[in-house]
């Protein structure tokens, strides 16, 4: 892959514009391409919308540099509040001078990647794909709940998920609960579905079975291939990139009633002051309360 230049995730035009044929790198844009796979000093420009994660931004970081030609220019951003108060200091530990100015609440960095940067490599190795030790499984920084158990994924394993017949698990990780669901020899066909991907590269090593198929995709639109399932699991999300989004909540529950045969069942973790009863009811014949505990309840409804 050699483009001129590059842009990780959505940053504000206004504040840092990134030519109309800049190469999309984000892990979280569905048809972007991947930014390990940019080439060492290919690049003479590449703008970065800083994550918020710590371990990630630096991964984002140290790719960007490597990826650019000596003195190749850097344009990284984000909210102060967001991890921008520290760009500065962790793009002079990779060895840059930064020129740095703050606009509409965010620090933007402006920097030329110097000839020789440091530790480049032990960012990138710190972010990159690996097997999380509390969790035991492959999975990544950036990923949903990378390296531990989420409390609401935790209460729909002890809920039990024993379906069976053809299902999918939507915004599936790195597939701990499809391994959950695998479990039960009924289940004939999972298919696990995530926007990241970083996830469905770390779920498709962690799920190594036959019954199961990956679709990395967004859920806004709907995908082909998914229908008169048998039973859908989610635990939704409610950010996007970054920022707090109810509404992705309700996409995935149309998601999952256009995807369900008649008779088919919804099974849903949220907190519990989300009000997804009201969302469920208008899709859904009957929505019952299956569990609620630690702030956290889980939902069922059949189409």
């Amino acid at each position: 892959m050699t483009p001129a230049e590059a842009v990780y995730g959505f940053p504000p035009a206004a504040l840092a514009l990134a030519a109309a044929d800049a190469a999309q790198v984000s892990p979280l844009a569905p048809d972007g391409h991947a930014i390990e796979a940019l080439a060492a000093g290919s690049l003479a420009r590449m703008v970065v919308a800083a994550p918020a994660g710590t371990i990630e931004r630096r991964y984002a970081l140290a790719h960007a540099l490597r990826a650019l030609r000596p003195h190749g220019e850097l344009i990284a951003l984000a909210p102060r509040d967001k991890g921008g108060a520290r760009l500065r200091r962790e793009l002079e530990a990779l060895g840059c001078a930064v020129n740095e100015t703050a606009r509409r609440h965010y620090r933007v960095c402006m920097v030329r990647r110097p000839d020789d940067p440091v530790a480049l490599d032990v960012a990138i190795a710190a972010g990159g794909l690996q097997i999380a030790p509390e969790l035991g499984v492959w999975s990544q920084p950036g990923v949903f709940s990378w390296d531990r158990l989420d409390p609401g994924s935790a209460l729909l394993i002890e809920c039990g998920l024993a379906f069976s017949g053809r299902g999918a698990d939507l915004g599936c990780g790195v597939g701990v609960l499809a391994r959950a669901v695998l479990a039960s020899p009924r289940v004939s066909e999972l298919t696990l579905i995530d926007i990241d991907r970083r996830a469905v590269e770390a779920a498709s090593r962690n799920v190594v079975d036959p019954r199961a198929r990956f679709i990395r995709h967004d859920l806004r639109v709907p995908p082909h291939g998914v229908a008169d399932l048998d039973f859908v699991i989610t635990n939704p999300p409610f950010h996007d990139a970054g920022a707090e989004d109810r509404g992705l909540g309700r996409v995935f529950v149309a998601a999952a009633a256009a995807m369900l045969r008649s008779g088919g069942v919804l099974r849903l973790v949220a907190n519990v002051a989300l009000p997804y009863e009201t969302t469920l009811a208008g899709a859904f014949s009957k929505v019952s309360l299956v569990m609620r505990a630690g702030g956290y309840k889980v939902l069922e409804a059949r189409r």
